[in-house]
């Protein structure tokens, strides 16, 4: 916490303003606007929420398909379930590890010759850094399909000089306890379609209709969020230019002391993007390095370090067995070889030099140690 949040909280409880809805909302709501530069943002309950309210508004239904990068957490296509709608999973390109326009392009042209084009592209921001967004609004331009962007992991970020989550049809962000600014749970759906948002506030509270009695002509979500959330909402997002330079400044104390080792590859950043590096994640080659992501991982644990693989791709999660998958070439899936050898170390903003340098120390010992190792 910043230290100001209960100045937003205090006068929620003052002015009795507590349940969904209040000043606070429509301020976290005008504010994270304003930021990142669209004309309209809808503070909701999640993440999840936010991209289940995109997929409604553009008449997701049963029988469409949605295109989603693989390499994701999962709520980015559990919507396209509630939806009753089918993913086809797109894999990652090495240069962002987000979705793969070669992959994508693929994935359009079969589309396009089966007659059954998808209704959407989710494209999501792995860690902070952003797609190849020019190439991939190419393609959804050429077949006229919009974008919905999942900045969860990616407020802060910017491509070309714009914010990220800006770029489709519709953005999302992610405020959960482990986002790089947070509201304890809560998201936001932004769009410079200010129609489409105002219909979106309609959807997320129960779609109630405008009558004296408690009228309802279709189906709606519980999904908008509190007025002391969005109070914490407003507080933190005033420090997040704090946030992305601690984590920046994690990942470059990271970089200096570690990238020198023998088969470490850290996620790159692309060109005339900035990533708010929301987690430092790296590649470790078990040959060249001689230690294993698990046998690093172990290690870690052994110091009470908390560390994690990166995402397992979601063509590779058994509740989605058997949906349709394009990897980045015919005999090359670069999220089968992420997740083989990703590692995300601890990044939190609050994070001391001694917590970093008892990282990086244990690191390098298990790196030093397999060298010392005697060969069999």
């Amino acid at each position: 916490m910043s230290g100001n949040e209960l100045k937003y909280i205090n006068e929620a409880f003052q002015t009795n303003w507590l349940a969904p809805l209040g000043p606070n909302v429509d301020a976290f709501e005008k504010e994270l606007a304003n930021h990142v530069g669209v004309n309209e943002a809808v503070a909701v309950s999640s993440g999840t929420a936010a991209i289940h309210l995109a997929l409604s508004l553009l008449d997701v239904k049963k029988g469409d398909k949605i295109f989603c990068s693989s390499l994701t957490f999962i709520a980015s296509a559990n919507p396209i379930i509630y939806q009753g709608a089918e993913p086809v999973f797109i894999d990652s390109e090495p240069e962002t590890w987000n979705m793969s326009p070669q992959a994508l392009k693929r994935a359009f042209k079969k589309a396009a010759s089966d007659g059954k084009l998808p209704k959407a592209v989710v494209v999501v921001n792995l860690y902070g850094q952003s797609a190849k967004m020019d190439e991939i609004i190419s393609l959804c331009d050429e077949y006229d399909v919009p974008i919905i962007e999942d900045a969860a992991e990616s407020l802060g970020s910017t491509y070309k000089g714009k914010a990220s989550g800006t770029f489709g049809k519709f953005g999302i962000y992610s405020f959960n306890g482990n986002k790089i600014i947070t509201t304890s749970g809560g998201g936001m759906l932004i769009s410079n379609d200010s129609d489409l948002l105002r219909k979106a506030r309609f959807l997320a509270t129960q779609a109630r209709d405008p009558a004296p009695h408690y009228q309802h002509s279709q189906i709606g979500f519980n999904y908008r969020m509190s007025n002391i959330l969005a109070g914490i909402g407003r507080a933190q997002l005033q420090v997040l230019e704090n946030r992305v330079h601690a984590r920046k400044s994690i990942f470059d104390k990271y970089n200096l002391e570690l990238s020198n080792l023998p088969g470490f590859y850290f996620m790159p950043e692309l060109k005339e993007t900035t990533s708010n590096r929301w987690l430092t994640a790296l590649t470790i080659d078990k040959y060249e390095s001689g230690v294993s992501v698990k046998e690093l991982l172990n290690a870690l644990s052994e110091e009470n370090i908390e560390a994690r693989p990166v995402w397992k791709p979601l063509h590779l999660q058994p509740v989605f067995q058997g949906v349709q998958y394009y990897p980045h070439s015919p005999n090359d899936s670069i999220s089968d070889l992420l997740f083989e050898s990703g590692i995300c170390l601890p990044s939190g903003s609050n994070m001391t030099d001694d917590d970093l340098l008892r990282v990086i120390q244990c690191i390098k010992d298990v790196v030093n140690s397999k060298k010392k190792r005697p060969k069999t």
